[in-house]
């Protein structure tokens, strides 16, 4: 059955004409900071051929004839029908399907082509010592998401196509005491100098000893932001931030020869440089993973290392001190944050439906609501740290049992109990009311708050509505839900449809993520994920692939994988809510009480009575568990 589109067209227009100006414009690419950079097509060429850029032009082409043949599906659907006309109307149906089905068989072969070609190119010009960057960012071309696409793609980090991340030089991390020093002992293990393996010059494995390594600046080397964001994030895993980071300052320290107390041989230019490279890691470390510092360890790590990078060279001490700011302002921000939370997180569940107040009476527009909704849904999402993630995963392994030790947040696990706290408020409403017109108008306005939640891209509202409207106590009121609307309803459940693994979902957040990249307004870059689906595919991505090769190395392959997630995560939760804010409304569905599981399955019996023997002897133990005094 055809889901009709709800204001989809703002985002498949969106990406249609962003298709057609691009056409007619040279491409630009992401890069990992979000900045934008032009294609050079004349560069594009020189490195991957003339028969590769055609290719690569033959996939865009495919792309705007898949994105167009599913507009006027959806259209076609949503066009109203006369009972004559139903039968060309299916007619029409079945050769839309037939023509998406050929040009997606078409756009499947040419992609399979370009990443052929692609491959054989980099394998052609792996005579260079420095790796070439991986398929999608900076010098090759990013074949755009359909709507057919998956967010979570290829859960098997042995994506050929590399899309992604581009890599650090296979000589970035300098071995030994080619820059003055002699390396600790931990560095300098028997097989260090083949300890970085590379597929199609791509880093995929190692040993913790050389990604350490590689991960180290030096006077004449820093290594790949992305590369760094990758092993900062999954390094967690393995050894903890503070052990890390005295690791990493030990070694490049000891590298240029500063571990003397004379160090008057020392070449001052390099010495200047190294410690430039050092701060600068410090910087970047704390603004991308700011709660590792909320240990003390590290923060001692932290002040025995610019004590001396400001001890040789003094102009750094202006730059020192504002990454220092910068880093205490994000840890007040969350402790802040951390006190609100724990003020809206008491609030007792309501006794009666008498403490229920109508929610149409603490906001009358679905619009506003969903905009408040949305506010909640940023705030809480901003202050989830990349880390987080891991930390999850490092709960379940056997990581020395150190995940306690590593936990220094819990805005991820408060996230998922805002989501439930939704769901119960929702169903909490859609019960308090004992006359059935009133339920009925309160679970139509819910369904109209969905209905925004999905058209501003705020999806975890959107299915925490859902949810809290298909929980047993509101399904189960049939004569409630016969009078019911329920044709915009049955549309957004079939957006979140959790069949083929959330396909109609998936589709849809490709759509607003395409939209999102193109924006100009802030309304329409905000792209709130469903959060439980994006914890489980991490999860998944996480379980399915080994962290440690056979052969004891770390497989770095995975990680780059994570990494690319956690980084559209992290441009998701970076955008400022463009709405006005509505304290009294964001207030309340914070703090509201709301009815416990037995409360919502009493009050639902108040409702509508018992229809089966089930729902009797249910309703028979609520009523005894109650007329019994607490003990």
């Amino acid at each position: 059955m055809l889901a009709l589109p709800i204001e989809m067209g703002s985002l498949k227009e969106t990406a249609l004409v962003k298709d057609a100006v691009q056409k007619s414009q040279s491409w630009s690419e992401p890069s990992l900071g979000g900045v934008t950079t032009s294609r050079d097509p004349s560069r594009h060429r020189e490195i991957f051929g003339v028969q590769l850029e055609v290719t690569s032009l033959l996939l865009e082409g495919q792309t705007r004839k898949l994105v167009a043949l599913q507009w006027e599906l959806e259209s076609s659907a949503a066009a109203p029908s006369t009972q004559g006309s139903l039968k060309a109307k299916e007619q029409l149906r079945k050769q839309l399907i037939t023509s998406i089905e050929r040009v997606q068989s078409q756009y499947d072969q040419l992609e399979r082509e370009y990443t052929h070609q692609a491959l054989g190119r980099l394998r052609n010009s792996a005579k260079s010592n420095r790796s070439q960057p991986a398929i999608g960012l900076k010098q090759t071309h990013k074949t755009r998401p359909t709507i057919f696409g998956t967010v979570a793609g290829d859960q098997c980090p042995r994506d050929s196509t590399k899309r992604g991340l581009p890599q650090t030089p296979k000589g970035g991390g300098l071995r030994g005491s080619q820059d003055g020093g002699a390396a600790p002992e931990w560095a300098t293990l028997p097989d260090d100098d083949n300890s970085l393996v590379y597929e199609d010059g791509v880093l995929v494995s190692g040993s913790l000893q050389a990604l350490v390594q590689h991960a180290t600046p030096t006077a004449s080397y820093y290594p790949d932001t992305a590369y760094l964001f990758a092993f900062l994030l999954s390094s967690r895993l393995f050894i903890k931030p503070h052990e890390l980071l005295q690791r990493v300052s030990d070694l490049g320290f000891t590298q240029q020869g500063l571990q003397e107390d004379d160090i008057s041989s020392v070449d001052k230019d390099k010495m200047e440089k190294f410690v430039v490279h050092l701060v600068q890691l410090l910087g970047e470390w704390s603004e991308t993973f700011p709660y590792d510092f909320r240990d003390e360890r590290v923060m001692s790590c932290v002040r025995t290392i610019t004590h001396r990078c400001i001890a040789l060279q003094p102009n750094l001490r202006r730059d020192v001190t504002q990454i220092l700011h910068n880093l205490l302002n994000k840890l007040t921000h969350l402790e802040r944050y951390e006190e609100s939370l724990a003020k809206h997180t008491v609030a007792p569940p309501a006794d009666s439906l008498s403490d229920v107040p109508d929610i149409t009476e603490i906001c009358s527009s679905p619009l506003v609501m969903a905009q408040q909704l949305t506010h909640i849904e940023l705030e809480r999402l901003s202050f989830i740290g990349p880390e987080e993630f891991v930390q999850a995963f490092a709960k379940d392994s056997n990581i020395d049992s150190s995940y306690k030790d590593l936990k220094k947040t819990n805005n991820l696990e408060v996230y998922v109990q805002w989501f439930n706290k939704l769901s119960y408020s929702v169903a909490t409403q859609a019960v308090s009311h004992l006359k059935k017109k009133q339920r009925v108008r309160v679970i139509e306005w819910w369904i109209e708050v969905a209905r925004e939640c999905f058209n501003i891209g705020n999806f975890n509202s959107l299915m925490g509505i859902i949810a809290g409207l298909n929980m047993s106590p509101v399904s189960r009121l049939k004569k409630t839900w016969s009078k019911v609307q329920t044709a915009k309803f049955s549309v957004l459940e079939h957006q979140m449809d959790p069949t083929s693994n959330f396909s109609s979902y998936r589709s849809t957040l490709k759509a607003a993520m395409w939209r999102s990249a193109g924006a100009v307004d802030d309304r329409q870059k905000i792209v709130i994920p469903f959060f439980s689906l994006l914890v489980k595919d991490l999860y998944f991505l996480n379980e399915g692939c080994a962290s440690r090769l056979p052969n004891g190395y770390i497989n770095f392959d995975k990680f780059w994988q994570l990494a690319k997630q956690v980084t559209e995560f992290m441009a998701w939760k970076q955008v400022t809510c463009p709405f006005e804010r509505v304290p009294h409304v964001i207030n309340y569905l914070q703090s509201a009480s709301i009815l416990s599981e037995i409360g919502l399955a009493h009050s639902s019996f108040e409702c509508e009575g018992p229809e089966n023997s089930y729902e009797k002897e249910r309703y028979k133990n609520l009523s005894r568990a109650e007329s019994q005094p607490s003990s």
